[in-house]
């Protein structure tokens, strides 16, 4: 056992890419079951992986206690991103490169009965966030689009920053979970971050440290209340973007933001049925990079439904919605300078394109399916679809010389999710 986890987090930590997630650039859950049901879990979890992302408390009441449970996923993360900058001497449109991302996680709860017959542990590690767009070799790639006043070779300027675009963001999260009482649990789980991001100068990658505090209350068999904190946690990416354009790389702060969540769930006695709802404010605005990059707070709202018809077979659907965080500027003035993290850039044109074009994370609306298969009492089988509809982001202004230009970016997401369950 402790071999084949180890070898999981290896892999994880090894293979996690991210091209664009969706909550802003946090994806909406992490394993097949939660992600069939809206993302949803906060107040119900229905397995391990998800008992310790969206609610350590959870791991008292799971349906593998008292036992243990053993989860390994992965999801096929389809992303299709394109974009346009339309200005008087035409319109420059394209697509993305559409790469499929594969992003595995791992997650187990046991009882602690050394410590404790209330206590449990549980531990996982995912990718729990990242975006990005690749738009290399387009007609957006072109480093010698505008001609320059200046002597070579400083006589040219891009059609546009942000023409690549690579965040990504795994969790490692060992957590404990005490049951106060038969119907109250308490949780707490510990936050290692690692990050990496590239934006076409070479990958910058950095470590943090947070903490998500969690609260289960059941005021009968057939209700469960949830309510959970996610901390702030903050990476310095050095020498990767050159902000001012001064021939030398600067850091670039990405804060993943504080975040408040809420669930409630019903169940039939015999959890034939089960609905849930969470609610989740995400403060980008207080984030500090997002906030640099004018990002509003998200609400987030998901509902999930699962219904079993037999024993062995649980049918799964769901919605879930979070508005746009990034914030359009329409009438944007492309010759005056602007900053970012105290550095001068001198066109708010390349501001706009690098946070547009390059941090499309603009999902809203996301439809979710799933299947799940109780092969033995100890194995099952977890399958699930996302998808992210297609949104738009535009806004108008002008280039570095003045004249008009309107930039515009639609992204759309599908991926497919896969889970094996091990109760022991």
């Amino acid at each position: 056992m402790k071999q084949i986890i180890g070898i999981c987090i290896f892999t994880i930590l090894m293979t996690v890419q991210i091209a664009v997630a969706t909550n802003g650039n946090n994806l909406i859950s992490v394993g097949p079951v939660s992600r069939a049901m809206g993302g949803v879990g906060i107040a119900k979890p229905l397995d391990a992986i998800s008992a310790v992302f969206a609610n350590p408390a959870a791991m008292c009441f799971g349906p593998y206690c008292p036992s243990s449970q053993f989860d390994f996923s992965g999801t096929l993360f389809m992303p299709k991103v394109e974009t346009k900058i339309i200005n008087p001497n035409g319109t420059f449109a394209s697509k993305s490169n559409e790469s499929i991302y594969a992003i595995p996680s791992i997650g187990f709860s046991v009882p602690v009965d050394f410590i404790s017959s209330k206590m449990r542990f549980g531990l996982s590690a995912y990718g729990v966030s990242g975006l990005g767009v690749d738009y290399r070799d387009t007609v957006i790639d072109n480093p010698r689009y505008y001609t320059l006043p200046y002597p070579p070779p400083n006589n040219a300027a891009p059609i546009a920053t942000g023409e690549y675009t690579q965040l990504q963001i795994m969790k490692f999260a060992p957590s404990l979970a005490y049951q106060v009482m038969n119907n109250l649990s308490i949780g707490i789980a510990f936050h290692i971050g690692y990050g990496a991001l590239d934006l076409r100068d070479g990958s910058s990658t950095g470590y943090s440290i947070g903490i998500q505090p969690g609260i289960i209350f059941k005021p009968s068999d057939c209700i469960s209340l949830g309510l959970t904190y996610t901390s702030p946690q903050r990476i310095t990416h050095e020498h990767v973007v050159d902000l001012d354009q001064n021939m030398k790389l600067d850091n670039l702060v990405l804060e993943s933001p504080h975040q408040i969540g809420a669930g409630i769930s019903f169940n039939s006695k015999n959890e034939e049925i089960i609905i849930e709802t969470d609610i989740k404010w995400i403060n980008w605005s207080n984030a500090e990079g997002y906030s640099d990059f004018d990002w509003e707070d998200q609400l987030v709202f998901a509902v999930g439904f699962q219904f079993k018809p037999s024993d062995n077979l649980m049918l799964r659907a769901g919605y879930n919605y979070g508005k746009n965080p990034v914030n359009e500027h329409d009438n944007f003035n492309g010759t005056a300078p602007t900053k970012v993290q105290g550095k001068n850039i001198a066109s708010e044109y390349y501001y706009e394109t690098f946070r547009l074009i390059g941090f499309p994370a603009i999902a809203e609306h996301h439809l979710t399916f799933g299947i799940g298969y109780q092969v033995t009492d100890r194995f099952l089988i977890d399958f699930g679809f996302v998808y992210a509809i297609e949104k738009t982001i535009k806004e108008k202004g002008t280039d570095l010389f003045g004249q008009p230009v309107e930039l515009e970016s639609t992204l759309s997401e599908k991926s497919l999710d896969f889970g094996l369950t091990w109760r022991f």
